[in-house]
């Protein structure tokens, strides 16, 4: 009997880990994987690229709404059509579920935009209510127009359905009307059934790990907690973009089975940096300062929704200071969500503060306390594993708190670790880097003899290893494997690893080639950040070939002077002809292939690998070999080793001669 009182006891213990919204004591970070209008940054195989160095930062990433929106043009999946053909703006499905696999292989989960309050019809001759038909495991689903609420658009459909004799449910909509499309009656069995279905599929055939639902004002809360139910998921977060008591009230409703943004914490930073008054943090209106919901609080400082998009439509975007932002967010409780575009701008930066957030084990639940409170900064004691103080604002450099080291600091903002910590931090965190650069390494530690000792071989180090005091810096200036250690009393503990790559940068050229597609006419159409880079659309006649490998290819070449720069392009046949989709980031030479049709548009593979027979690009400055053979990028063998600085192939390898 004991056995089978066991047996329910650990289902039940199984069915409430799946049922709990988020969860608690979660020291996860995740990344919004896009922003609006991201079509080559969000681009499924170009995430994928990066799974490495994601998933030493982030636990969870949340793309865009993947489904197929009926659309030959770039959508950002706002309007849904089908729910179980995932081929959309960002890419094809098997791109979709590859780039899952490969983070999920890695550790990081992928959160699926599930935009379910509203669903958009067929498009061009169909109606308002006519929607796709659907086969799912052998079973077909379909929406019907008694699937619409019944006052949908202030009551338009219903007028227009009933001159046709079209029935809509009988039931009004259980929260805010959207324009956009017909609002679904989640009320309805066959609403459910489908949407639970689509859930399922997203789970158990594409991987994703949760949900960020979309608009969830628009129907009752208790819905969310029946499909996350239903798809047994741990991750779920509503977009209930209003107060903080109806922000409780939605997840309380919920049935605390999924976590919400925290729009308030948001509000609180943006008034505090665009008001020049750092006292604004200190708010008691946001969900992370509620005990109760904390663990349910998703943070961010800037989304899809608020960013700044073009001079016509700023929305409510950070005006300034985004690193102190970022520095406040990821040292708070909550979940912090990055955005993007401040990923892109301040990596080296978000990742050092994400690995003082790991030091110091700040989790979702975790307390704070307010510990200096002034227009000019702000500062807040969060309490993990270990203290840690993070001070913001104008005059950081005044803020000193007494048994406290301050392991990290930069524009408007500092951390401060507490000593009890007994551990060893250095501020620059693991990655690329254009030039030889400073890194300080620093003992929290309540031993004032306490020293540092450092490898860059990649062995732990020991007691007879370089020693040095809290607060000095090295430098690096080559590819290394930094290994810290904090010494005391003899004994080497706390061992951190950074891995340092440095790649000087030379500005060149990024030749982009196109296999010959036999299309009449070839045109290139390219920008980068700041606009076109060869005229309007549809871009450039190209004419100009190549012959590599044997095979005919276009070519044209684009100047790179940045380590960070990068431009897109696209291949057309003219104006109102057949494109391809949007390709790119790119910053060195690149060999495409036209490839199938897909919602109008060619998709191209990136062929570099092949033509070339290499994947990795590496620099060198005066490199000696013992094999005399050198290419040029098309192929040709050259007699020594180059002079003329440019990238080549040599040892099965890319490099770039200066």
């Amino acid at each position: 009997m004991k056995r089978i009182y066991v047996i329910i006891f650990n289902c039940i213990l199984s069915i409430c880990a799946f049922a709990q919204g988020w969860p608690a004591n979660y020291g996860g970070v995740m990344l919004q994987g896009f922003y609006w209008d991201s079509y080559t940054d969000t681009k499924w195989t170009n995430l994928e690229s990066q799974a490495d160095e994601l998933s030493q930062y982030f636990s969870l990433i949340w793309v865009p709404q993947s489904g197929n929106c009926n659309t030959t043009g770039n959508v950002m999946g706002y309007m849904p059509v089908y729910y179980f053909d995932q081929n959309s703006s960002f890419g094809t499905q098997a791109e979709l579920k590859s780039m899952i696999k490969t983070f999920k292989d890695k550790g990081l989960g992928t959160i699926a935009d599930v935009v379910v309050n509203h669903r958009n019809n067929l498009g061009v001759n169909s109606s308002w209510v006519d929607y796709p038909s659907e086969t799912y495991n052998g079973v077909t689903y379909q929406m019907l127009p008694t699937d619409i609420v019944a006052n949908d658009d202030g009551g338009a459909t219903k007028s227009w359905a009933d001159l046709l004799g079209i029935s809509l449910s009988s039931n009004n909509d259980e929260g805010e009307d959207w324009m956009g499309c017909r609002d679904l009656d989640h009320k309805s069995t066959n609403v459910q059934t489908i949407i639970k279905a689509y859930e399922n599929f997203l789970v158990n055939d594409l991987g994703y790990t949760g949900f960020r639902y979309d608009m969830v004002k628009g129907f009752n809360a208790s819905h969310v907690a029946d499909y996350n139910d239903a798809a047994k998921v741990s991750y779920s977060v509503g977009e209930c973009w209003d107060s903080n008591s109806t922000i409780e009230t939605w997840i309380n409703n919920a049935n605390k089975k999924s976590a919400a943004f925290d729009f308030q914490f948001r509000y609180n930073v943006r008034d505090a940096i665009n008001n020049n008054d750092w006292s604004r943090l200190n708010s008691t209106n946001n969900l992370v300062h509620d005990a109760n919901y904390r663990q349910y609080a998703v943070t961010f400082v800037e989304n899809h929704d608020t960013q700044y998009r073009s001079a016509t439509e700023t929305l409510d975007p950070i005006k300034k200071d985004t690193l102190a932002t970022n520095a406040y967010l990821l040292a708070m409780p909550g979940t912090p969500c990055v955005f993007l575009p401040h990923w892109k701008a301040y990596k080296q930066d978000i990742k050092a503060m994400i690995d003082a957030r790991k030091a110091a084990g700040i989790k979702n639940t975790s307390t704070y306390t307010n510990m200096a409170n002034s227009q000019l900064h702000y500062a807040n004691r969060v309490e993990g594993d270990h203290n840690m103080i993070v001070v913001v604002g104008f005059d950081v450099n005044t803020y000193a708190p007494t048994g406290y080291t301050n392991i990290l600091s930069g524009y408007h903002y500092k951390y401060f670790m507490e000593n009890k910590a007994e551990l060893a931090f250095a501020d620059k965190a693991s990655g690329t880097y254009s030039a030889a650069f400073d890194v300080t390494l620093t003992a929290a530690s309540e031993n004032a003899n306490a020293k540092l000792v450092y490898t860059l071989d990649g062995t732990n180090p020991t007691a007879s290893s370089v020693q040095l005091t809290s607060g000095n810096k090295i430098n690096i200036s080559s590819s290394e494997t930094l290994k810290v250690g904090l010494l005391k009393d003899g004994n080497v503990s706390s061992i951190i690893t950074r891995d340092y790559v440095v790649k000087p940068f030379t500005a060149h050229k990024a030749t982009v080639y196109l296999k010959d597609p036999s299309w009449s006419t070839v045109y290139f159409y390219a920008w980068d950040s700041k606009g076109t880079l060869n005229g309007g659309w549809p871009g450039n006649t190209i004419t100009d070939k190549k012959i590599v490998n044997g095979n005919t290819y276009y070519y044209k070449a684009f100047d790179v002077n940045s380590a960070d720069y990068t431009f897109n392009i696209i291949f057309d046949q003219g104006s109102g002809n057949l494109q391809t989709v949007d390709l790119g980031p790119i910053n060195e030479d690149t060999y495409y292939e036209i490839s199938n049709l897909v919602n109008g548009k060619y998709l191209a593979n990136d062929i570099t690998s092949v033509v070339t027979g290499i994947d990795n690009i590496t620099t060198d400055n005066n490199s000696v070999s013992t094999n005399n053979a050198w290419y040029n990028l098309e192929g040709m063998r050259l007699t020594a080793k180059p002079t003329q600085k440019g990238i080549y192939i040599h040892q099965g390898k890319k490099l770039v001669v200066k």
